[in-house]
């Protein structure tokens, strides 16, 4: 098993770095809390991939959302910009 570094901290894990984050880890990585992000999630704004109970979210989409919505308030529903695969 590898090690690799997510928010200074080594993680153990399959490679050298991960492709997808748990809800949790997109949170720290967008500093997005997390009850806003599932938010994001159930109203269709951020596409994930759902393996059983666990929800992952491509680390890729999620650059991109922060990327679309710069300078908005993803608060308010009718500012953000829904991203896709």
């Amino acid at each position: 098993m590898e090690y690799y570094k997510f928010n200074n901290k080594e993680v153990k894990g399959m490679g050298k770095s991960k492709i997808a984050l748990t809800v949790q880890e997109a949170s720290e990585y967008t500093g997005i809390g997390r009850n806003n992000l599932r938010w994001l999630i159930q109203e269709g704004f951020i596409p994930v991939i759902r393996v059983g109970k666990k929800v992952l979210i491509r680390i890729c989409i999620l650059d991109q959302f922060m990327a679309a919505n710069e300078g908005k308030d993803i608060t308010r529903k009718g500012e953000i910009i829904a991203v896709w695969k």
